[in-house]
Parts: structure tokens; sequence; C-alpha cells
């Protein structure tokens, strides 16, 4: 049976999101660092709606969520999405930055964390995004994304193409079994590597599905048996996907290039992902926008599987 939601006073939660999942129907959390850092505009604004149209297209609502003006907010408007792919300044927000925005009134898009917390808050249980951060390849300065403890302590399913490929994904799938995540392979056996093709060697997933309500089932089983966030890991689309060999002779390129401007912290992996796109003549860019899409899709199949079984 559905429980009512409280939503806090400090959240700001659109009417349609506040009045779905009042209704225990099928929402889906969208963030939004990739709109303001991740793509370029206009790509970033077409990729967004697009989410949010695939989302509709299953019969779910789409809520992304970033900080506006100091104001934390689950479902932003059509003029609002517009307004954070295109105005400057806009900050990057984890977990850990939710205050600060919030108390200095900033513009923040929201990463996996934020968005994460943002939409439990709201009453949303599942979200959509592109890769999830992680452990970074160099051992100094030693680098995890608050991702990764996010999902371990909040009940959230996060629908990705697993974990950006700039990242050492053993060390990241490592982290995530220490921490008692799920990282559940939709349809594969093996962890994807955001827009990479194929990756070696192979890392095997903790479970597979193959089906919406099998997602679903499973997600629920964790949390009802205590369990916090789970990763659901879809291949990115295969007609798009990048091989290995050419993404790593592109990264070695960007990452040169990083060491040389001095880019460190928050602002590597935009940088990174900036320069791939262009090492790569847009075929990142291309991969990257199709498989946000498809999670979408695919969180929103989700989202009312797990809806009907309320």
């Amino acid at each position: 049976m559905h429980q009512t939601q409280t939503i806090p006073e400090w959240l700001a939660v659109s009417d349609e999101v506040r009045a779905a999942v009042a209704a225990g129907g099928p929402v889906v959390a969208l963030e939004s660092t990739l709109i303001a850092h991740g793509l370029p505009y206009p790509v970033n604004l077409e990729t967004a709606r697009a989410a949010e149209r695939a989302c509709r297209a299953v019969g779910a609502t789409p809520a992304t969520i970033a900080v506006l003006g100091g104001r934390p907010t689950v479902g932003l408007s059509g003029a609002q999405l517009e307004a954070l792919a295109t105005l400057p300044g806009v900050r990057k927000a984890g977990r850990r930055d939710l205050g600060a925005a919030v108390a200095l009134g900033h513009h923040a898009a929201t990463t996996v964390s934020a968005t994460m917390a943002l939409a439990h808050a709201a009453g949303v249980r599942v979200f959509a995004t592109g890769g999830l951060g992680g452990a970074h390849r160099e051992a100094e300065p030693f680098d995890i994304s608050a991702d990764l403890t996010e999902l371990a302590r909040t009940p959230v399913l996060v629908v990705c193409s697993g974990a950006k490929s700039i990242l050492h994904l053993p060390r990241t799938i490592e982290i995530l079994e220490t921490l008692g995540v799920p990282v559940v392979g939709y349809r594969t056996d093996t962890f994807p590597a955001f827009y990479v093709g194929d990756h070696a060697p192979p890392l095997p997933v903790s479970a597979r599905v193959d089906s919406p309500g099998e997602a679903a089932d499973l997600f629920a089983a964790h949390v009802r048996m205590g369990g916090a966030g789970a990763v659901l890991a879809q291949p990115c689309p295969a007609d798009v996907a990048v091989p290995a060999e050419e993404f790593d002779r592109w990264l070695t390129e960007a990452s040169r290039e990083a060491g040389a401007a001095g880019v460190t912290g928050a602002k590597v992996t935009p940088f990174l992902l900036s320069r791939l796109a262009a090492l790569s003549g847009g075929r990142t860019l291309a991969a990257n926008q199709a498989l946000i899409v498809a999670n979408a899709r695919l969180a929103a199949e989700v989202a009312a599987a797990r809806s009907v079984a309320q």
C-alpha cells in the first residue's frame, strides 16, 4: 500500500510531481549537472528535454532537480530548465554543497549524490542519469566520488550506464561492494563502462535482471531488508558506443591536457568530458546523449512497475 510522503518545507516540489508522488504514481528523478556542466549548449537542453519526453512516453512523471536561487527544486518547469542550460556561473553541487548553495542563494546543478538526497526528500525513489561518479584512476590525489557513499545511505535506485569511463572501474566496483550497494546489470552480466562499448577485463555485476519488473522487485526486497541505494546498469546503445582502444587514446591526450592546465578537483570530470567530445569529433557526445535518454526510459519503466506493485 502507498504511504503518504511528508515533503519538507525547505524543498520546492512542482505541483505535477507532488500530485504524482501523493497518488503513488511513477516518478523519475533526473539530475542537472549534465545540463549545466556535462554537455554544451544547446545539446544540454535538447538532451534534458528528450530525457523528460522519454519518461512521459512510458507514463512516468519526470522530476528534474536543481537548486535555483538557493531553493532546492524538484520538478523544473520548461523555463527553469532553459535557464539552467544557459545561465553562466551555475555551481556544481554534491550532497555536501547543498547547505552552502541554499544559505548563499546560489543557482546550483545537482550531481548524483545531491539529486539522490533531494529526490528521496520529495518521495521519489527512482533516478536516471548517464554515469556514476567513482574512484579516479590516479592514486594521488585520493579522489572518490560522494555518489558512492550516497548510494550506501539513501534508498534510491540509480539507473545508469555504469560509471564514467574516465574512472577506475574495478576500484569503483570494489568500493560499492564494501558499502553494501547492489550493482545490478540490466540484460547484462558485466558492468558497463559508460559510453565505451567494451572493456577489459570484464567486471561482473552482483545480479542480473531482464525486465523492469524484476528490477523493481529486487530493489524493493533490498530496501525492505534495510538496504539503501542500488545501481541498475544498462549498456550504452550499441550503435553509438565507442570502441575501447579509441577511447583510451583520446583519454590519454585529454588527461595530459588537464595536467598541463592545472585542472583539479570537481573541475576534472567536466574538463575531460569536454575534451573527449572534441577529440572524438563529437562521438562521445552523441553516445552520452543516447545513453541518458535510454536510461530515462528504463527508469520510467521500472518506476511504473514499482508503482503497480505498491
